[in-house]
């Protein structure tokens, strides 16, 4: 795998079926190893060791509806109120981040009503806070810990 443009975490592996897996903590399973999980599991640490995010609060690879469509997002951290803080965009190290990106992410926020959007590679990030009243977002240098 791609070395990221994040910190150095450390993760278990295991064999299986002939592909190698890595345990994701928040769904508490072995999950097979692609580029893009590999890039997920490394936002999922970032979130959790540099950002300070609850773990209880985030989740990754569900379900959502846009426009009587069926679509999966990569990571999501919550609000103690159950409101939606944060959606992440994760694509393989390969694949580079282009409008199409964020325009995905953009659809996917007009169900999800998220304050912060981060669209990641692994080794480009990017960072948006919305402004639903001016109806801008601001890119960010970095995003902010948790508060």
């Amino acid at each position: 795998m791609h070395t990221l443009n994040f910190p150095r975490y450390s993760f278990r592996f295991k064999n299986s079926e002939n592909k190698v897996a890595v345990f994701d903590e928040l769904r508490k399973k072995f999950v097979f190893l692609t580029p893009e999980e590999w890039v997920r599991q490394h936002v999922v640490q970032f979130l959790i060791q540099e950002k300070k995010f609850p773990k209880s609060l985030l989740n990754v690879e569900k379900q959502l509806k846009v426009h009587d469509l069926i679509k999966r997002y990569d990571v999501l951290a919550y609000r103690p109120d159950g409101s939606i803080h944060l959606v992440v965009e994760c694509k393989a190290a390969s694949v580079p981040v282009t409008q199409e990106t964020f325009d995905q992410i953009a659809r996917y926020n007009l169900a999800l009503q998220a304050t912060y959007l981060m669209v990641t590679n692994g080794l480009q990030h990017y960072f948006c806070q919305l402004d639903y009243e001016a109806e801008k977002y601001h890119f960010l240098p970095d995003l902010p810990e948790w508060s």
